[in-house]
């Protein structure tokens, strides 16, 4: 009995393209791209999630052993499809860190900061609590499939070979940045009016009681009714998030958020 192997080098150079891309996209996904998951286990995930792409997409790829040069390109071109997926979602997680840096501002908590154990740097701890809770319901409402399918979409919207269309890449990733930075604005809304409001009253009282010590006692009462206020809007705040994020996800995957 003969066993035909001439087709294997192929498959590999195909399955290495196929790790290419979900191996770049991998390092800047929210919840997988932390800093603080071992990098073992990072690898693990693209893997099997290489060995479950490969049998749905290896018809897409057409790799020619014969030209080195190709094969490079191809790789350099899914690297860098993987990097505009990853980019995406990270910037649309982006949103919670602008909110959360708002809210620190106009609560009175814009000098307290820690370090930020998704990226391993300070950061104010308002925008931790909200980015490291935005992630944890992104897993709990199963959100994060959605991440897979726009994987999955991506070989219909970025098919392996064809160049990349810079001009929509870059209206892409200006668009996820700009409306990123917009819906964090507008989840700290409530503490931007918050804080008009709470600043324009302690002037007021200055004006009329001078004696008083206003600073003293108008920081604990911002940061009281900062983090009431918090916990009223907390869940408003967060479903607001995840219809963005989702939405932003149906946009990446047309074919099977459409269905």
């Amino acid at each position: 009995m003969r066993i035909d192997i001439s087709f294997l080098p192929a498959l590999a150079a195909t399955f290495m393209l196929v790790f290419a891309r979900i191996g770049a996209m991998m390092m800047l996904l929210p919840g997988f791209g932390e800093a603080n998951v071992p990098v073992r286990l990072r690898l693990g995930i693209a893997l099997m999630l290489t060995l479950i792409m490969l049998p749905l997409h290896r018809a897409a790829y057409h790799v020619d052993l014969s030209s080195t040069t190709a094969v490079i390109v191809l790789m350099v071109h899914e690297i860098m499809v993987g990097v505009v997926l990853g980019a995406t979602a990270r910037f649309t997680l982006a949103a919670l860190s602008v909110a959360g840096s708002i809210i620190a501002q106009q609560v009175g908590l814009g000098f307290v900061t820690a370090v930020d154990p998704t990226q391993d740097q300070q950061s104010v701890i308002v925008a931790n609590f909200l980015t490291i809770l935005g992630i944890a319901l992104i897993f709990a409402t199963d959100t994060h499939y959605l991440v897979l399918a726009a994987l999955s979409d991506s070989y219909t919207l970025f098919s392996p070979g064809e160049l990349m269309p810079s001009g929509d890449v870059a209206a892409l990733a200006t668009k996820a940045f700009t409306v990123a930075f917009k819906i964090g604005v507008q989840l700290s809304a409530p503490f931007i009016i918050f804080g008009l409001v709470f600043n324009l009253g302690l002037g007021m009282l200055a004006r009329m009681m001078p004696q008083m010590q206003v600073y003293f006692v108008g920081v604990p009462l911002s940061i009281l009714a900062g983090f009431m206020l918090l916990g009223v809007v907390l869940v408003a705040v967060m479903g607001t998030f995840l219809d963005f994020f989702s939405g932003v996800m149906h946009q990446l995957a047309p074919v099977s958020g459409g269905g």
